[in-house]
């Protein structure tokens, strides 16, 4: 007999933002911008994705966030860390990560955060946000996590907004 498939309760979703070192249509972001549909098409077909955010032009470059027109996001949700990091750092995804500091600055304060979801859940840019600046405002907790300080999927149901203190958002 076969066992019933189980639903897992939580997926884990993801945020990471980068602030770029010229506009998107510069020649010194082409190689960059040119890998955006090829690799978002692999973790399309990655075991264990589940969803990105994407505008209409396919990828979020376009999308709005902390207020920074120089800021360039990618959320995603994946079934664990497992799937989130068997992505991340093998084939073309590795190169880019390998390349990054060629087209985005370096940042002082946390750039991407996890946080467990209810499974279904579509988190939304603000609470990306939110999410990020609680990392660094408190540093991991189940509420916003890094790769490596991880926490369990419990308690993942949205906590009451925190107050965040001055000068944790984006340093430009």
């Amino acid at each position: 007999m076969t066992e019933p498939l189980t639903v897992p309760a939580y997926e884990l979703a993801q945020v990471n933002i980068a602030r770029l070192r010229f506009p998107l249509d510069s020649p010194e972001l082409k190689d960059f911008v040119d890998a955006l549909d090829p690799v978002n098409a692999v973790a399309d077909d990655a075991g264990g994705f589940v969803w990105r955010l994407q505008s209409d032009t396919g990828n979020a470059t376009d999308v709005p966030v902390l207020g920074d027109d120089w800021l360039i996001i990618n959320m995603s949700v994946w079934r664990d860390p497992d799937a989130l990091t068997a992505f991340m750092y093998q084939g073309q995804h590795r190169e880019l990560l390998a390349r990054r500091r060629e087209w985005f600055e370096r940042m002082r304060e946390a750039m991407a955060v996890l946080w467990w979801v209810p499974a279904g859940h579509r988190p939304t840019v603000a609470e990306a946000e939110e999410r990020l600046l609680h990392l660094r405002a408190h540093g991991p907790t189940p509420y916003a996590f890094t790769l490596r300080t991880s926490f369990p999927a419990q308690g993942a149901e949205p906590m009451a907004p925190v107050n965040i203190p001055a000068g944790l958002g984006c340093s430009v």
